[in-house]
């Protein structure tokens, strides 16, 4: 089980890690926006992440003789989930590391712009600007941004995760 949960948990985080680290600049040259960025970056999540359903399927299919619990695809899956997660916000601290550092300023500002767009009132555009002020403020602490960026990607593995572990059950009759 070790060796299916840490080849396919490792090749989940290095493509979801290299898709957003490919993806990242051209969020920063305006290719990419951030409202159709976390499109992107929830897409790539989902494709990265389909190995859960390959290496589930690879134990019951290769180790396990064709059988496979409920419990037992779920115990691999979040497994590999945990490792491609680890990976993944590894990854972003390395970008942000690299990089010129002002995510959470450009994110507010065009966050902030989309609500002028739709015309929010002063008072709200003034309370967002307090919220996200704050946040970026937590946000440069590097273990709780650490926390921020795997509840990005947790959730979807764990998605992931339940449909494979279901999908992929054969128990003896």
């Amino acid at each position: 089980m070790r060796k299916v949960v840490l080849t396919f948990g490792l090749i989940a985080g290095l493509i979801v890690t290299s898709l957003m680290l490919i993806s990242m600049p051209l969020l920063g040259n305006g290719t990419i926006s951030f409202e159709n960025g976390e499109w992107i970056g929830y897409s790539t999540m989902i494709i990265a992440l389909s190995m859960i359903y390959f290496g589930v399927k690879s134990y019951r299919d290769n180790h396990n003789n064709g059988m496979l619990s409920f419990g037992k695809g779920f115990q691999i899956g979040i497994l590999i989930a945990a490792i491609a997660a680890l990976i993944y916000a590894s990854g972003w601290e390395v970008y942000l590391s690299m990089s010129s550092g002002d995510f959470m300023e450009q994110y507010t500002t065009q966050y902030l712009s989309k609500m002028e767009k739709e015309g929010a009132s002063v008072a709200e555009m003034e309370q967002m600007k307090a919220d996200m002020n704050s946040m970026a403020e937590m946000y440069k602490n590097p273990i709780i941004r650490f926390g921020m960026t795997l509840m990005e990607i947790v959730p979807v593995g764990l998605i992931i995760t339940l449909a494979s572990a279901f999908l992929l059950k054969r128990e003896e009759s």
